[in-house]
């Protein structure tokens, strides 16, 4: 079904001056202004478009892509703040309307904010709310462990930070398994650790899972040979630090140097790390 606020694949079925019609099934034939049809356009043709409502709330067909479309959430600059609610720019010549009443908290202008689009039922606009937790899923949770989901950080709390699984349930990436800067509004790839009896789930970034060990320890050895032979780090370096060199977490580290221990790879000493002598 073809709906407005989405990314559609529709077929060109007239021409005229100033851009193109679309057929847009139920929706009727749609306009897709001239300024963003491709120049070698023709009847037939079938063109991915995104669907909204122009300033006078008519259905019209861009190939510009928003920054999320409807049914998702994203991190959006406010640009001014008018007699209705605030305007956020989300990639479309029109700005998108975050109304006062969908205000978790007061919003200023050249501020981003966490946002989830949707359609108004009274008008069928598209408007935001930054009022997150009642676009979430309330039902319980079905993620298997190890699941690839996909993340957008929402948050801070004394654990560590809160982010959106898949555009639909709260997690948390706790503090000590975060080993990367994480900002406000980033989204990015994550997995399933455990999802809990109360139905809240943990998060991680890195899977630990054997090839996921194997690669870092294959970066370990690339790196041992770079700096010919000797790396001072071990297990007691703080995580930032092996990070920063290595580009994964304390707990990958120590599982993959006593791997390559054991397969006589390396030699773990007190000031660091050494490549075997066979």
């Amino acid at each position: 079904m073809i709906q407005i606020g989405q990314t559609c694949n529709l077929e060109v079925v007239k021409k005229v001056d100033f851009g193109v019609y679309l057929n847009a099934q139920e929706l009727g034939q749609v306009l897709l202004p001239r300024k963003v049809t491709p120049e070698d356009c023709q009847v037939g043709d079938i063109l991915s478009v995104f669907l909204y409502l122009d300033s006078k709330d008519l259905i019209i067909a861009t190939t510009k892509r928003p920054k999320a479309e409807v049914g998702q959430f994203a991190y959006l600059k406010a640009v001014e703040v008018g007699q209705f609610g605030a305007f956020l720019d989300w990639g479309l010549e029109k700005d998108l309307l975050l109304p006062f009443g969908e205000q978790h908290k007061e919003i200023e202008a050249d501020r981003s904010y966490l946002v989830h689009i949707y359609q108004s039922a009274v008008d069928e606009r598209i408007v935001a709310s930054s009022r997150i937790d009642k676009f979430l899923d309330r039902d319980e949770p079905q993620y298997t462990t190890g699941e690839e989901v996909n993340l957008i950080i929402g948050g801070t709390t004394d654990l560590g930070y809160k982010a959106i699984v898949n555009n639909a349930h709260w997690g948390v990436i706790y503090n000590n398994e975060v080993f990367r800067q994480l900002k406000f509004g980033q989204k990015l790839k994550g997995f399933v650790k455990h999802v809990r009896s109360d139905g809240k789930i943990d998060l991680i970034l890195q899977k630990g899972i054997k090839a996921e060990l194997d690669k870092h320890a294959t970066t370990i050895l690339f790196k041992l040979n770079q700096a010919n032979g000797f790396l001072p780090l071990t297990d007691k370096t703080q995580a930032e630090v092996i990070y920063a060199q290595l580009s994964m977490s304390k707990k990958a580290f120590k599982k993959s140097i006593g791997s390559l221990y054991k397969q006589q790879e390396i030699t773990i000493d007190s000031d660091g790390i050494r490549v075997f002598n066979k």
